[in-house]
């Protein structure tokens, strides 16, 4: 008897539910039982933008092994693979990526995170077994971006370390900066509650955007914070708003690093100075793309530590039909109701 699923599918800024066959995998193939799915800043940005067609989204996963195809035998460490197991992967590979596919009527349908499965079906996808609890393993791909962005950054032992951002890409940055020897870390961002988790992390500083209203202020209270107010030495943009760019440039010392992490979507073009924000300091401008297999296999071990208060980032679970409902909470005020949100997650099957 022909199984049968619910996914979500995007189109502008409206979400639909629908209903499809779940395949069997083909033999070097899976399909995952849906556990948890988060909702990414680059989810956000394109529903901003309005996607164009119908599009299955969701990147962020962890699901249960519900067939496996009888050529798939190992993770990408080796480890065994048997249905039950609970594994996470990487949205992208050589052949395509899970989460931004386009026509989901037309089979396997389940190429997106917010469903009840997930097919995965290209060869040369990054699958790795965890023990983790589905609520920290949901954050492994935020999480080897932050691990992507502090190896990019170069983060030294002592450096004096800014994020911009407090959200879930900002959270991982910050204890990625700190696994590397970051002494001090100052995070610029809001509301209270997320900068509350955000000490909770590691943070020796934050700034609360909703008290420091301006640019201006906000740098002086950086600068004072570093050594000799010179600036930090290495600055992470995690917020994703263009605005926060040159922000970000002017609190970076001479001879620091910038590193842009929050723009993955394209938001459009920013004005800045950049023989004041830039050459005047002979910076560094770094910035990531996405993370690779390599990033998935050093962070995953790191992650399962679970040193940090990892499940705390999940702030709230929503059912498929409440997707929206999250979409709009991050595109505004960051409240659900009268909570503050700091991670969704959308919940797959039973």
């Amino acid at each position: 008897m022909t199984r049968f699923g619910r996914a979500v599918v995007a189109h502008g800024q409206t979400f639909e539910v629908r209903e499809y066959p779940v395949p069997d995998p083909a033999p070097h193939a899976m399909v995952l039982r849906q556990e948890l799915a988060g909702i990414c800043g680059t989810d956000l940005h394109m529903w901003q933008n309005g996607i164009q067609g119908e599009m299955a989204l969701g990147h962020e996963n962890v699901g249960i092994i519900e067939a496996l195809g009888k050529e798939v035998t190992k993770d990408a460490v080796g480890n065994p693979l048997r249905e039950g197991d609970r594994v996470i992967f990487q949205p992208g590979t050589p052949h395509g990526a899970y989460g931004f596919k386009t026509n989901p009527d037309v089979a396997p349908h389940f190429t997106g995170g917010f469903g009840e499965y997930m097919y995965l079906a290209y060869p040369d996808t990054c699958v790795l077994k965890t023990n983790l609890p589905s609520e920290v393993a949901v954050l492994t791909e935020p999480f080897t971006v932050g691990v992507h962005a502090v190896m990019r950054g170069r983060v030294q032992l002592g450096d004096t370390v800014v994020v911009q951002g407090s959200g879930a890409i900002g959270l991982v940055t910050l204890v990625c900066a700190r696994m590397s020897g970051a002494a001090k870390i100052i995070v610029v961002g809001g509301p209270a509650k997320r900068l509350e988790l955000a000490r909770r992390m590691g943070a020796d500083v934050t700034i609360d955007v909703e008290e420091i209203r301006t640019p201006e202020d906000r740098r002086e209270l950086v600068l004072a914070e570093t050594p000799q107010k010179g600036g930090a030495h290495v600055v992470f943009e995690c917020a994703g708003f263009l605005s926060a760019i040159p922000e970000g440039l002017a609190y970076v010392r001479r001879d620091g690093a910038f590193v842009e992490v929050g723009n993955f979507v394209d938001m459009g073009p920013v004005s800045l100075n950049v023989n004041q924000l830039m050459m005047r300091r002979n910076m560094r401008v770094e910035a990531i793309w996405g993370s690779q297999g390599d990033h998935f296999i050093r962070g995953l071990p790191l992650l399962e530590r679970n040193e940090y208060p990892f499940a705390d980032m999940v702030s709230h679970v929503l059912p498929l039909e409440d997707i929206g409902k999250g979409f709009e909470a991050l595109n505004g005020t960051y409240r659900l109701g009268d909570e503050v949100v700091i991670k969704i997650v959308v919940q797959g099957g039973e």
